[in-house]
C-alpha cells in the first residue's frame, strides 16, 4: 500500500519521471551508498592509508546482489542509523583481510550526504535535458510567433497590444536565467563529503586532505574546503533553485490554462481524442497538464521553508536535520522531474491561435488602442490634454455600447487635430507593438550565444 501520489502506481506517472524516481529509488540510493564506500577504499589505498590490493576486494564485494536487504532493514529499525548495516552486510560480503579496512575513518554522515550528491548529479543531469528540450520549444514559439499579434493585459484586462513571440520570450529568457543558475550553483552543491566524527578526519592524521582529494576525484566531484556535517547552504540553494524553476513553470502553466478559457480560447494544450474530457460534460477539453505543473510548484515553494529549517544545526551534528533533508530532497526532484515532463509536452505541442488572438484585439470596441491614440495626440496638443480627449472618448464609447474608433471619430476636438487615415493608423493594433519585436530577437540572441559557450566546470567534475 502507498499514501504518497509519486509512489502511486496509478498517479506516480503523472507527477514524476519514471527516470527520476529511478533515480532516488532504494536501489539507486543502496548503490549510491557502495560507490562511495568503495571510492574511500581506493582513495585510502592511494594514499597508504589502508593495505593495498584491499580496495578492489572491496569493489568485488561492492554490489547490491550481495546484500540481504532484508537483515540491513531489519537492523536499521532496531539500531536507528542507516549506514551501520550497509557496513555490516559489506564486510560480510568481503574477505577477513578487507572486511577489516571497510568504512575506514568514516561517519555515517559521510556516506548519506556523498551518496545523496551522487544522486543529485544523476538528478540534475536529467534536469538538465528536460530544461534544455523546454527552452528549445520555448525558442521555437518566438520565432513561430515574433509578430503574431494579440492583446496584452494587466490586471486581468485588455491593456495594449503585444505578439505572442514576445510573450514567450519574457518566458524564454526566464528559463535561460534558470539554466545560468544551475551552472553556477553545481560547483556549490555537487561537492564530497568526508570528515569523520566531527569532521576534522582525526582519524586519518595527516593523511586526512590527501585521502580526502583522492576520494572526491575518485568520484568525479568537487573538493570541499572544510567539512560541512552542518553547513547546507548549498543543499538549500538547490531546493530554492528547484522551486523558483517550477514557479516559473508554473506561471506558464497557469497562463496557458487562463489563454484557454471559452471566453479567450487563444491556445490549447496538445490534444489528443479523450484527452481533458470531462465524466459530465462531454463538450470539454480540459487541461490537463496545467493542473499538475501549477499544483507542483505549490508544493515545491513549501520544500524551500523545510530545507531552510534543515540550514539551522548545533554543534558538529545536528540532532533531526538529516531526516529532514531526506524527507525534503528526493520529493522536490521527483516532483520537478513531473512539472519537466508536462512542460515539455505543453510547450513542444502548443496550439496557438493566431486568428483568435487577432479577433479578440477588437473586443471592448478596440479600447485597447487608447493609449496609441492619446500618444498619438500628445506631440500637437500634450500629453495631458491628449489623455483627457481620449479618456473622455473611451468613456463615451463604453457607456454609449460604441467602439473606440466610432467615439473619436465623432469628437470634433480630436479629429480636428487627427485625420481619418492617422486615426485608422493609430487604431491598427499592429502598428502599436514598441519594440517587442526586437526584444524578442534579443532573447534569442542570448539563447544562441549561451548555446555557442556553455560548457562545465567543477574541482573534480
Amino acid at each position: 500500500m502507498t499514501c504518497s501520489v509519486v509512489d502511486s502506481a496509478y498517479y506516480g506517472d503523472m507527477f514524476a519521471s519514471a527516470a527520476m524516481r529511478a533515480a532516488f529509488s532504494d536501489q539507486r540510493r543502496f548503490e549510491s551508498w557502495l560507490d562511495v564506500e568503495v571510492a574511500l577504499a581506493r582513495a585510502e589505498e592511494r594514499v597508504g592509508v589502508i593495505p593495498g590490493s584491499v580496495a578492489s576486494r572491496i569493489a568485488a564485494a561492492a554490489k547490491i546482489e550481495n546484500l540481504d536487504l532484508a537483515a540491513m532493514k531489519a537492523e536499521y529499525e532496531r539500531v536507528g542509523f542507516p549506514i551501520l548495516p550497509l557496513v555490516h552486510q559489506l564486510a560480510k560480503a568481503c574477505d577477513p583481510e578487507s572486511a577489516r579496512w571497510v568504512h575506514w575513518g568514516a561517519t555515517t554522515q559521510d556516506i548519506v550526504d556523498t551518496g545523496l550528491v551522487l544522486q543529485m548529479r544523476e538528478g540534475l543531469g536529467l534536469i538538465s535535458e528536460d530544461l534544455d528540450q523546454i527552452i528549445e520549444s520555448a525558442a521555437a514559439l518566438c520565432r513561430a510567433h515574433r509578430d503574431t499579434v494579440m492583446a496584452g493585459r494587466t490586471f486581468q484586462q485588455q491593456a495594449a497590444p503585444i505578439t505572442f513571440g514576445f510573450k514567450a520570450a519574457v518566458w524564454l529568457d526566464e528559463l535561460l536565467r534558470h539554466r545560468d543558475r544551475l551552472a553556477e550553483l553545481k560547483p556549490r552543491v555537487l561537492i564530497g563529503q568526508f570528515g569523520g566524527a566531527v569532521g576534522t578526519l582525526s582519524t586519518l592524521g595527516h593523511d586526512g586532505l590527501k585521502v580526502l582529494d583522492e576520494f572526491c576525484r575518485e568520484l568525479g566531484l568537487g573538493l570541499p574546503r572544510i567539512t560541512w556535517h552542518t553547513a547546507r547552504d548549498g543543499w538549500a540553494e538547490l531546493v530554492f533553485w528547484l522551486a523558483m524553476l517550477c514557479s516559473t513553470l508554473s506561471k506558464i502553466a497557469s497562463e496557458v490554462a487562463d489563454l484557454m478559457r471559452t471566453e479567450i480560447d487563444e491556445v490549447r494544450e496538445p490534444f489528443a481524442p479523450g484527452r481533458g474530457g470531462s465524466t459530465a460534460m462531454p463538450q470539454k477539453r480540459n487541461p490537463i497538464s496545467c493542473p499538475i505543473i501549477i499544483a507542483i510548484g505549490h508544493r515545491l515553494r513549501d520544500s524551500v521553508s523545510s530545507q531552510l529549517t534543515a540550514m539551522v544545526q548545533e554543534h558538529e551534528r545536528a540532532v533531526a536535520t538529516q531526516p529532514l533533508e531526506w524527507l525534503v530532497i528526493p520529493e522536490a526532484f521527483v516532483l520537478a522531474s513531473g512539472s519537466l515532463k508536462h512542460s515539455k509536452t505543453l510547450l513542444s505541442g502548443l496550439t496557438v491561435n493566431a486568428e483568435t488572438m487577432r479577433r479578440n484585439l477588437a473586443l471592448g470596441g478596440g479600447l485597447l488602442m487608447s493609449e496609441a491614440v492619446m500618444m498619438g495626440l500628445a506631440p500637437r496638443i500634450g500629453r495631458g490634454q491628449a489623455h483627457d480627449l481620449v479618456s473622455r472618448a473611451a468613456g463615451r464609447a463604453t457607456d454609449q455600447g460604441k467602439t473606440l474608433r466610432e467615439a473619436l471619430a465623432n469628437d470634433h476636438e480630436i479629429m480636428s487635430h487627427l485625420t481619418a487615415e492617422e486615426l485608422d493608423r493609430l487604431l491598427d493594433p499592429a502598428n502599436y507593438l514598441g519594440v517587442a519585436g526586437q526584444m524578442v530577437d534579443a532573447v534569442l540572441e542570448r539563447l544562441r550565444g549561451a548555446t555557442d559557450g556553455r560548457g562545465s566546470g567543477g574541482d573534480h567534475g
